[in-house]
């Protein structure tokens, strides 16, 4: 017990309360507040897509990475670290006071603040852990961040519909939601204070490559990129007047397709007038993918591949588990006290187990072990489906849910870690957990469209079958390239 309970994975799960805490709330709990408000249900699971700012995080990681923050006696990650938390606490206060029923635009506005300062402080975090202790001791270090990060979703899922029902959810009231973000913000403070506590890690990286004149330069384009990205997202309205979910979903993949071109051929213009120089952008984002391949070679795409779908049917499937309990007949509180409560311990303790394998028997097979309860475990909300309501079985299927979720994440999370250079910490970590959420992400926020389509049952054995071509990469993977231990 001494690798977890060491200063080192201690401070690792404060971090992952911080870290853990703002998803659910512009994620699981948002979607019940909208429930309450009237949102429709294909709405309430597109506000899944705020959540894409974990997965576009690679773009302003090299900036995270190599942009001074002048705070002094901080240093470079706790500096950035401290920035994002306060970023996040001010976006939680902002959403407390829209209202989805009348100012549904704020919301989603709100929302989408708080997915970016999440964003961005996972990617410190993450930096952080890799840089402040060896390899062998990553998989404790993931188990215990793990375990914050479980534990805050507990207080930001259960801890907030328990709130929501002791100020009175049943009716809608706008004010019940405004205390329960405004007391989620003021819990953000444990974050903080583990920040200006904790040392700052020491390595042997030069921390800026960039002059301070290039890293303006880098800052100002990449907002932007962003507002170029967000201007072709709205010029691109969906001309299909199909209703089929599948036909949705890949005009979505063309569609922010075009989006990142056209972000990027505006750097490339401000490139070619030399507003950002080339060899700035090539110590920023060029460089860590070339150390990345050189490592890796002809591997490196299955690799990549693999990022992209190891958690897709773990992800597919969560985003709509809320709505689905609401129709199933379960009301506010038995949904925080089994799915959120309960569920968390269940998780914590499957990433225990999963950061512990990984480090017995090798993180690839953790990995593939992980990948096969996580896709198995979705059938089980099948079985759920098609019975009728019945507490015990809601317990046996999010019990194996959340302990097959929490054995994947963690080894998955060693994995990832095993990956990246010290060189290029923040960022190519960011470009591997951005990769694991883009595809599922997008997917996800159509699996409203599709339950509407083909019903739950279907659903749960659709993101089960979309989990086997994840084993096989792995088998493959583990065949020619296997992890360094």
């Amino acid at each position: 017990m001494k690798i977890f309970l060491n200063i080192k994975s201690l401070r690792m799960l404060l971090f992952g309360f911080s870290s853990g805490l703002p998803i659910l709330l512009v994620f699981s709990t948002l979607s019940v507040w909208l429930v309450k408000a009237g949102v429709s249900r294909s709405t309430i699971t597109m506000f899944s897509w705020a959540a894409l700012a974990y997965s576009f995080k690679f773009i302003w990681s090299p900036i995270i990475d190599n942009l001074r923050i002048p705070i002094k006696n901080l240093g470079h990650r706790k500096s950035w670290l401290l920035i994002s938390q306060l970023m996040i606490i001010l976006s939680l206060i902002f959403i407390s006071f829209t209202d989805p029923s009348k100012t549904l635009i704020f919301t989603a506005i709100g929302s989408v603040l708080i997915a970016f300062s999440s964003a961005s402080q996972d990617i410190i975090i993450d930096a952080y852990r890799i840089e402040s202790a060896p390899q062998k001791m990553q998989g404790a270090l993931s188990s215990m961040y793990i375990a914050g990060y479980r534990i805050a979703m507990l207080i930001a899922g259960a801890g907030s519909l328990y709130l929501a029902s002791f100020f009175g959810v049943e009716v809608y009231d706008v004010n019940v939601w405004k205390k329960v973000y405004l007391i989620m913000a003021f819990l953000m403070l444990i974050g903080v204070l583990t920040t200006l506590y904790s040392p700052e890690p020491n390595v042997n990286r030069k921390i800026s490559l960039l002059s301070l004149n290039d890293q303006l330069r880098f800052l100002i384009s990449f907002f932007l990129a962003i507002s170029m990205f967000i201007f072709t997202y709205s010029l691109l309205e969906n001309t299909f007047n199909n209703n089929d979910p599948l036909i949705k979903f890949f005009y979505a993949v063309i569609r922010i397709s075009l989006c990142f071109l056209s972000s990027g051929f505006l750097v490339y213009l401000l490139s070619k007038i030399n507003f950002i120089k080339k060899n700035a952008a090539s110590i920023a984002y060029i460089n860590p993918i070339t150390n990345f391949i050189e490592r890796y070679g002809k591997t490196a795409v299955l690799i990549l591949l693999l990022i992209g779908l190891y958690r897709i049917a773990d992800i597919v499937m969560g985003v709509v588990a809320n709505v689905f309990y609401l129709d199933r007949g379960y009301n506010v509180k038995e949904i925080a006290t089994y799915s959120k409560f309960f569920g968390v311990f269940a998780t914590i303790i499957g990433g225990i187990i999963g950061g512990y394998s990984a480090i017995k028997i090798g993180t690839l097979k953790a990995l593939f072990f992980g990948a096969l309860i996580a896709a198995a475990s979705n059938l089980l909300f099948a079985w759920l489906a098609i019975s009728d309501p019945n507490i015990k079985i809601l317990i046996i299927v999010i019990t194996a849910d959340n302990i097959s979720s929490g054995f994947a994440g963690a080894a998955f999370v060693v994995y990832l870690s095993a990956l990246t250079s010290i060189k290029f910490t923040a960022t190519q970590y960011a470009l591997f957990s951005s990769l694991m959420l883009l595809l599922p992400k997008v997917l996800a926020g159509y699996s409203g469209a599709i339950v509407d389509g083909i019903g739950y049952a279907n659903f749960y054995i659709f993101t089960a079958i979309i989990g086997i071509p994840v084993l096989l990469l792995i088998f493959w993977i583990g065949k020619i390239a296997p992890v360094k231990e």
